[in-house]
């Protein structure tokens, strides 16, 4: 089954995600970033040439030749994922076929309608049987 972390209480959305990003990249742990808005994903990409300042986290967007060899794979398309193993979600709702990944992430920012859609999608796993667990990343800074 399929296990299921929230990261919440973000003050910056994607600069959460890609310090977790940065994190997997870093173990070695390749992650599948479901952005179903092209502006979305656009954005978290330019996030991930400049955060952290310091280093770069290897990422390319699924479309790419390199998508294979890269940890960090941008999608907005869940059909045929290049791997199953880790999926974050950066879309408001569940994202498609999500039961096919060993582990799901979420990252939920403060913005109330962020907080709101979070909500639900934890309310949608923990009823159909998933064990959620939950992380408050404002606790951390």
């Amino acid at each position: 089954m399929t296990r299921i972390f929230f990261y919440h209480g973000a003050a910056d959305r994607l600069a959460a995600a890609c310090d977790l990003l940065g994190k997997a990249a870093a173990q070695g742990k390749p992650i599948l970033v479901y952005a179903p808005e092209a502006a979305l994903a656009a954005e978290l990409d330019r996030f991930l040439w400049v955060r952290p300042p310091t280093g770069f986290v290897p990422h390319c967007l699924a479309g790419s030749p390199l998508a294979s060899q890269t940890p960090i794979v941008i999608t907005s398309n869940l059909d045929q994922p290049p791997q199953d193993e880790r999926l974050m979600n950066l879309g408001k709702e569940v994202p498609p076929n999500f039961s096919r990944f060993s582990s799901l992430i979420e990252v939920v920012g403060e913005e109330e309608d962020n907080r709101q859609a979070g909500r639900e999608r934890a309310r949608f796993y923990k009823d159909r049987g998933y064990e959620v667990k939950f992380f408050n990343l404002a606790e951390r800074s």
